[in-house]
């Protein structure tokens, strides 16, 4: 958004001489409204209207009761979620104690059935021999069977341990993500904080408080507009046939109707790809149905900060152009800036 308004154009038929055109305008800068990021309400306004502020001074403060209660509430969330992580990861290891004590029964169990495999050759051997009773065959039979169902068992408590270890690592995990999206919350609550402090973007004046304190504004709702006092330029009109000469970087030497005793250097820095009708302003009905070009002059940075005080949009003025490269600057449109 820029401040200003055009005015009309003309091409001088007479002054330095042919080889040069000029156009009327007003100073303008980019304008840059400084909006609430949410909807709040406006607590305090440090700058007053006119005053000239610096990149990062803080300017306004909106109300952050709210957000401070939903970061503490954010906050405890995200120590649970911490905590949550740390139980799950003792129910790991408690599960993986679970699984190497079912693989410690299993090597038992194997050892167990090993001796009774061994008893029940021998007790066979001996009842062949006539030594051992059918009874004894029959007791060392069913011992190993129930110890052979006993290794069974003790292997499938380990695939149930193993099973229960990785559910438990799952819950770590999912803890772990949880942890990740409370601090996640906790920063976002934090930068809405931080927001809520409004601060200069650039270096400039303040144009307009639009809101005060006290007002309750929606999201994007504009508490001040500033004036960039590091981006000031007339903008002008030309029309088509003399728009065509003017390339970008083109030398351009202001007058401005307060201070007539000063030229100033400016650069175009933008002409129009399209063509546009003049302002209604212009006078005579042949001028206005003229099609014309927009061309913008931008004043130098360093001009700017060192006369920023004096600077004022709105001003008058007019924009010289130099189309001929062989003509010379006349005395009264040589630079001549305030010391």
């Amino acid at each position: 958004m820029a401040g200003g308004v055009i005015v009309y154009f003309a091409v001088q038929p007479s002054g330095p001489g042919k080889g040069f055109v000029s156009g009327n305008g007003r100073v303008e800068a980019t304008e840059i409204d400084l909006a609430t990021k949410l909807a709040g309400r406006v607590e305090q306004i440090m700058v007053n209207e006119g005053d000239f502020v610096q990149v990062g001074e803080s300017l306004a403060q909106m109300q952050t009761d709210v957000l401070e209660a939903k970061a503490a509430e954010a906050r405890a969330e995200s120590q649970q979620a911490i905590t949550g992580v740390a139980s799950a990861e003792a129910e790991v290891v408690a599960r993986q104690s679970d699984t190497a004590a079912a693989q410690a029964a299993v090597q038992q169990r194997a050892a167990e059935l090993d001796a009774a495999q061994r008893r029940f050759v021998r007790t066979e051997m001996l009842a062949t021999n006539g030594v051992a009773t059918p009874q004894e065959v029959d007791d060392d039979r069913a011992s190993l069977h129930g110890t052979e169902a006993a290794v069974t068992a003790a292997q499938a408590q380990v695939t149930a341990a193993q099973a229960a270890t990785k559910a438990a690592e799952a819950q770590v995990v999912g803890a772990q993500a949880g942890v990740t999206a409370s601090v996640a919350t906790v920063a976002t609550i934090e930068a809405d904080i931080k927001d809520s402090l409004l601060k200069a973007s650039c270096a400039g004046r303040v144009q307009y408080r639009v809101a005060q304190p006290g007002e309750v504004l929606a999201a994007g709702g504009t508490v001040l507009n500033l004036v960039d006092l590091n981006d000031v330029y007339l903008t002008f009109f030309l029309p088509d046939q003399v728009a065509g000469q003017v390339a970008l970087g083109t030398e351009v030497h202001l007058i401005l109707d307060a201070a007539p005793q000063y030229v100033f250097p400016a650069t175009v820095t933008f002409v129009a790809a399209v063509a546009q009708f003049t302002p209604k302003t212009v006078e005579t009905a042949d001028e206005r149905q003229k099609l014309m070009f927009r061309v913008k002059a931008q004043l130098g940075r360093a001009l700017l900060q060192k006369n920023v005080n004096q600077i004022k949009t709105g001003l008058p003025g007019v924009a010289w152009i130099k189309l001929a490269a062989a003509a010379k600057w006349p005395a009264n449109l040589e630079i001549k800036v305030p010391q």
